[in-house]
């Protein structure tokens, strides 16, 4: 069985509240219950934090045993090199994941600093980013 960890950053625990115009108003939880219904031969766990050492804490985690890490870093994504460098560190290819369209948002959110240590980056296809992320690390 392939084993797949979820990462989601700062805010994250909000979806379904915050700002539903952009981030749509599904619960993460009922997504990720789907999810795991859609692909029952995987081993899908999940792990949100507002803090950023946790996030590598947990990257460090599963980095090493896991089939493939899918991470929304939120905010972090534009700003922590630490995390760039957790990613690189660890052997288990990490996708990033983006619900909304960055690059149709604020200037700001057009840079990532951890997309150069991905296997690749989705967004813009709302919570669906992490199963079109999923299809991705299945494919290799």
């Amino acid at each position: 069985m392939k084993k797949v960890q979820i990462i989601n950053g700062p805010n994250l625990n909000l979806l379904g509240r915050r700002e539903p115009g952009v981030y749509g108003s599904e619960p993460f939880e009922g997504f990720l219950a789907d999810l795991r219904r859609r692909y029952p031969d995987v081993q899908i766990d999940y792990f949100q934090s507002n803090i950023e050492g946790e996030l590598i804490n947990k990257i460090h985690e599963t980095g090493f045993g896991y089939d493939g890490i899918i991470l929304n870093a939120g905010a972090y994504t534009h700003t922590s090199i630490a995390l760039q460098d957790a990613i690189r560190a660890v052997t288990a290819p990490v996708v990033e994941v983006h619900i909304s369209n960055v690059h149709a948002r604020e200037p700001f959110r057009h840079v990532s600093l951890i997309a150069a240590a991905c296997r690749g980056v989705v967004c813009g296809f709302g919570l669906d980013s992490y199963r079109l992320a999923l299809e991705g690390l299945l494919a290799r």
